[in-house]
């Protein structure tokens, strides 16, 4: 009953706003500019706000509600890429601060030079997963390399994963026989303890070969515990995708970190550009895409998923 109130509750809400500006507005003469100055701007007000309310159909789909767990790795192209993987993390966390979303970082390896090999972080707030699951793919990068003494273009790649926390009412099946758990000791930069003791977890599904892990807290038991959490959300994003045919194919037959396997293209030089390759959307904005400005393309993306829907339905 919330989620649907919180669908109906503003329709209703607008739909009595639309109707009290039109019965104001046949009241005002032509001849009242300042009223119909007025009553413009309250127009637009509505259709903006209708605009929102269409949006948020189409997170429709029964996990697009949940927080996120995305995560960043590196491909192809060495210290370029790992610099290239820790700007697309940057671009996430400023998307997601805008949103008044939080951001908590459940595991992360540098790079050997620069930038990070691969990070896995967990976005909470509403509609999280909705809005991200436009991102899973590969991202491409092309620029003068900061690391090139040459200052030659170079190529960079990196693969993006999405999946939806599952909440605690969700049951998804876990044997313990079925887990390969090994503790190590924690990398990277930590407070005093984090890196003196084998405090970070690697676990193994052995029946779908899935391997999660997480160094975060200082605590082994804390990060086994977040470790059981995103297994739990993987297991159960394949179970979803295994579904829907089509999606299970892509998520299954997943392609290199590479040349010609890119959901989008962010071009840096010889011009500005960021372009999205399933939905076509693109903007020459390429630094305030970096910034986090993404919303244009996961809009087009939602809605291309809304049509294919329909136009599978028929």
């Amino acid at each position: 009953m919330k989620d649907l109130k919180l669908t109906i509750d503003p329709f209703l809400k607008l739909d009595t706003e639309f109707k009290d500006t039109r019965d104001i507005l046949s009241i005002a003469g032509p001849e009242d500019t300042a009223s119909l100055e007025h009553f413009k701007k309250d127009v637009a007000n509505i259709k903006h706000k209708l605009d929102g309310l269409e949006f948020r159909t189409l997170l429709g789909e029964e996990a697009d509600k949940f927080n996120a767990i995305l995560s960043i790795n590196a491909g192809a192209g060495g210290t370029e890429s790992c610099d290239w993987a820790a700007m697309l993390l940057r671009m996430y966390v400023k998307w997601a601060e805008a949103k008044g979303f939080q951001i908590t970082v459940l595991d992360q390896l540098s790079g050997e030079e620069a930038g990070i090999k691969n990070v896995t972080v967990l976005i909470k707030g509403d509609y999280a997963y909705g809005y991200l699951k436009s991102e899973s793919g590969v991202h491409r990068l092309v620029r003068i390399s900061p690391f090139d003494s040459n200052k030659r273009r170079h190529t960079s790649f990196a693969s993006v994963d999405v999946i939806p926390e599952v909440s605690d009412d969700i049951q998804v099946d876990i044997k313990e026989g079925d887990l390969k758990i090994d503790t190590y000791r924690a990398g990277g930069k930590g407070g005093q303890h984090v890196n003196k003791t084998d405090s970070a977890v690697r676990i193994t599904h052995i029946p779908s070969g899935v391997v999660v892990q997480c160094q975060n807290e200082r605590s082994q038991f804390k990060n086994k515990q977040m470790s059981l959490k995103i297994l739990r959300a993987r297991l159960y994003e394949l179970e979803r995708l295994k579904k829907v045919k089509n999606l299970a194919e892509a998520y299954e037959a997943k392609k290199e970190i590479a040349w010609g396997s890119q959901i989008r293209s962010y071009v840096l030089h010889p011009y500005s550009m960021v372009k999205d390759h399933r939905t076509e959307c693109e903007t020459g904005k390429a630094q305030a895409v970096l910034d986090g400005e993404i919303d244009e393309f996961v809009e087009a993306y939602l809605k291309q998923n809304q049509k294919s829907k329909i136009k599978n339905q028929k």
